[in-house]
């Protein structure tokens, strides 16, 4: 009987205690605890990748915090679209999405068709990782800097091709070639495999990427690394350095991922989640084992988060702005 009396008096007292405006004094099932059940992270890469490896380290973290299981939902496909869509869709307070800039500052400036709007869908809780981008040439190249590959290129017009990861490595490269007046050809490419292998025997010269992806064509020296793109050197090559050092400040970016909620998230529960990611994200250990998957640990919060995204955003206009064109169309 003690119980069913409990169970009826709570929701008058919280009633009561609204009535009365001392919110202080509200028992704490006023706000229920978050998350009350395993929480689902989608992410709009395939699993292996850096950032998915990345994403998986937090997870491990947050489910301990938590008291919860975490998955990871890998989506990739169609530059991250399907992914944000989906989880926009989904509209799942236990679901959250931990994004690349791609489909969040990218394809809001070069499609006019999105199934979202990042600025209105989204809530940005807190950024995660930078990762870390780089530019290489095959060995062959003649050039053992960024001055030296724009030479080598103006010296050859119309004969020196690149390639690029999709998403910010692509645009920044196509800024490369278009702010220096460089006849240079770029190829698509629609598998990371065979545009691995070009890079490799020479077919291409130059590739912008994740640090993660051409790592292994560095260390056997079939490429070499000219630059990073991220406003930081990165200390597994300490002696290279950043595309700013090197006199092209207008291409430094720093390749976030971030996590992102629901349109009808609560300031509460985001700012909770934020406070963990900070958490883990300060963590020594935490930021060896990310250093290791090419990805820098970086945590925010919610108003840090969405200047990044805006900065980004910004970056991206004033590249089509130049260039006049997405690259590769």
């Amino acid at each position: 009987m003690q119980t069913i009396a409990k169970a009826w008096l709570r929701p008058a007292v919280l009633a009561l205690c609204l009535i009365a405006g001392i919110p202080a004094a509200c028992p704490a099932q006023a706000q229920p605890a978050w998350p009350q059940r395993p929480v689902k992270i989608v992410i709009p890469l395939p699993a292996g990748t850096s950032a998915d490896a990345a994403l998986r380290i937090y997870a491990e973290r947050l489910s301990q915090i938590w008291g919860q299981a975490v998955t990871v939902d890998n989506r990739p496909g169609a530059e991250g679209v399907i992914a944000v869509a989906g989880f926009v869709r989904g509209n799942d307070d236990h679901s959250l999405l931990f994004s690349y800039g791609g489909p969040i500052t990218i394809s809001p400036v070069i499609s006019k068709d999105l199934p979202y709007d990042p600025v209105k869908d989204l809530v940005p809780i807190t950024a995660g990782t930078d990762s870390v981008l780089g530019l290489v040439v095959n060995a062959a190249v003649p050039a053992a800097s960024l001055k030296g590959l724009e030479a080598y290129a103006r010296a050859q017009p119309g004969k020196v091709n690149w390639t690029a990861a999709p998403g910010l490595p692509q645009f920044l490269m196509a800024s490369f070639q278009k702010n220096q007046a460089l006849a240079m050809a770029y190829v698509p490419y629609k598998d990371v495999g065979p545009l691995l292998q070009d890079i490799s025997s020479g077919r291409i010269h130059a590739y912008a990427a994740g640090f993660g992806t051409f790592r292994p064509l560095m260390e056997s020296g079939a490429v070499r690394l000219l630059a990073m793109f991220n406003r930081e050197r990165f200390a597994a090559v300490p002696d290279v350095p950043t595309v700013a050092e090197a006199g092209y400040p207008e291409l430094a970016a720093d390749g976030f991922n971030g996590f992102f909620g629901n349109a009808g998230m609560s300031a509460a529960v985001r700012d909770r989640i934020a406070a963990d990611v900070r958490a883990i994200a300060a963590d020594p250990a935490i930021q060896a084992r990310l250093a290791v998957t090419a990805q820098l640990a970086r945590a925010n919060g919610p108003e840090a988060f969405t200047a990044m995204i805006e900065a980004q955003r910004r970056q991206i206009v004033e590249i089509v702005r130049v260039t006049g064109a997405v690259p590769g169309q």
